[in-house]
């Protein structure tokens, strides 16, 4: 392996230079920006608060992979959506909520942290239960403008995620099979950050009345 370069490495050393251009909301959300999360959720004093995020897939194609990231268990979760449009996050989060139940669902999806992409501008839609109507299923938080260091966990999963699908991937001839298989992969590795535990391990101990 010597010389080591950028190209036998996992995680890639940073390049100056240009960024990808960043397609960013319009306006400033409706939703609750982060500086009123409580501080159990900040501190990761409390299971069942999320973040999550889009991981695009080839330039001029509409496929995309929504993830998610729970904040102490590291849960992962990912799903293709046709494109990156709040219609299709709404509809992920509707298909969970029929997955697990209402009640189910409030339990393991307390809070989702996003970023103020366009794609979850519709804060009405992802709060609102599809199942119960007029109640909340879960609390949208969304983060400062440019700032995706305050959705870290999710940035850091990202990184596993683009190990096994680089920057460039076209998600048209990716199959729910192959995202599963790294899914599961990032699920079942165990980490110093949870004493060697795996994610799926700590989210079936937190979660197992739920799940």
């Amino acid at each position: 392996l010597w010389p080591l370069t950028n190209k036998v490495l996992r995680y890639k050393g940073s390049k100056k230079g240009k960024h990808d251009k960043v397609v960013r909301a319009s306006r400033p959300s409706k939703g609750d920006s982060i500086e009123k999360r409580p501080e159990a959720v900040n501190n990761r004093e409390e299971t069942g608060h999320w973040e999550m995020d889009c991981v695009e897939g080839k330039k001029k194609t509409k496929r995309t992979l929504l993830v998610m990231t729970e904040r102490v268990t590291r849960k992962e979760l990912a799903f293709l959506m046709i494109d990156p449009t709040a219609a299709s996050v709404v509809e992920v989060l509707d298909r969970l909520e029929k997955k697990y139940g209402h009640e189910k669902f409030k339990q393991i999806f307390k809070s989702i942290t996003v970023d103020n992409g366009h794609e979850f501008m519709d804060v009405d839609g992802m709060q609102k239960s599809s199942i119960v109507e007029g109640e909340e299923r879960t609390h949208i938080y969304y983060c400062h403008p440019r700032n995706p260091g305050e959705r870290g966990s999710n940035e850091k999963q990202n990184q596993l995620i683009r190990w096994f699908f680089p920057k460039g991937t076209d998600f048209t001839k990716v199959t729910a099979k192959e995202i599963k298989k790294a899914v599961d992969w990032i699920n079942n590795y165990p980490r110093l950050l949870l004493g060697w535990k795996t994610s799926n391990e700590l989210f079936e101990l937190f979660f197992a009345a739920a799940v």
